[in-house]
């Protein structure tokens, strides 16, 4: 059991980006998550008289409960505000109320530089629960769900695939899989790259961990060997009015039975939720027997539990 008095703390104040955690904050905080699951009666105190402040330009339904159920079943609370950020009154004022009145911030917004202006006003953690560029609590939930299915700490040798847009989730596991040693495969259509610099900072993990990175075209080649394939909708929030551009760009990069099927006879299909069902997977493969996506759903409340055990207390 992990003491909830003796949690280790993140050097860094703020949860922003996935390198924020260390290797070995990271690999801490999958088995804190781990434990949490497991034994949750043992933390039902651990943040008694902590609350939380949700600020969320964006709808959610798993962040919000997961986060808010987090903090109750651990003995907080939290408060909820849905809506643009910085419009009615400025950010460092937002920023500088809150801190007067929660022990912690989170925040799923447009863009990156909202949940960064938080953190320079904020004398309280931040979190992001999703931006532009990352969504890091979703990529602890996902290597969370691939450790329990493939069984022991270590992620050498298993290789992960993400078919669709280089958008933010595919960035945040980019990101965590390499440096824990994942092999990571991107097949994406021309023009949905991910962010050349986030890219670099890859493919120095990469480096680091000896995993390898793949960025192609090409979907057969992407999913070869994978032991999970994973895909997200092809047009987030913020981009319904490329909808019809993107269902053109993305209509050879579904996951259906016959792609699924090139990678391994063992692989997961994982997809971070809401689904479009029949436009970027279909119907079978979110019913598959080896679909983890509601099992992802579900840790998202445990890693989000230990992230807060490590943040809050």
């Amino acid at each position: 059991m992990f003491a909830p008095n003796q949690i280790l703390k993140t050097a860094a104040p703020d949860f922003l980006k996935d390198l924020d955690l260390t290797d070995d904050e990271l690999l801490y905080l999958l088995d804190l998550a781990a434990e949490v699951k497991a034994c949750p009666a043992d933390y039902a105190h651990a943040l008694d008289g902590k609350n939380l402040g949700m600020l969320f330009e964006k709808p959610s339904l798993r962040t919000k409960l997961t986060f808010e159920l987090a903090m109750k079943q651990m003995g907080g609370g939290s408060v909820f505000l849905e809506g643009p950020i910085g419009v009615r009154e400025p950010l460092k004022d937002v920023a500088r109320n809150l801190d007067r009145w929660v022990n912690g911030l989170v925040a799923r917004v447009f863009l990156q530089s909202t949940v960064d202006g938080l953190a320079e006003w904020s004398r309280v953690p931040v979190i992001n629960a999703l931006s532009d560029l990352y969504h890091p609590c979703q990529a602890l939930a996902d290597i969370q769900t691939i450790r329990e299915r493939f069984g022991g700490a270590s992620l050498h040798g298993l290789k992960l695939t993400f078919i669709g847009d280089g958008n933010n989730v595919a960035q945040s596991l980019m990101l965590t899989g390499l440096r824990l040693g994942m092999d990571f495969a991107l097949g994406c259509p021309e023009g949905y790259l991910p962010d050349p610099e986030i890219v670099i900072q890859a493919e120095g993990l990469a480096a680091v961990s000896g995993a390898r990175l793949l960025i192609t075209h090409d979907t057969a080649a992407a999913v070869a060997g994978a032991h999970a394939v994973y895909t997200d909708v092809w047009a987030s929030m913020g981009q319904e009015q490329e909808a019809v551009e993107r269902r053109r760009a993305f209509r050879n990069y579904q996951v259906n039975d016959a792609l699924f099927a090139q990678a391994r006879p063992d692989a997961v299909f994982m997809h971070c939720l809401p689904a479009k069902r029949d436009e970027e997977v279909t119907d079978s493969i979110m019913e598959h027997p080896r679909s983890v996506v509601f099992d992802q759903a579900e840790n998202r409340l445990h890693a989000q539990k230990a992230l807060l055990l490590m943040m809050l207390t």
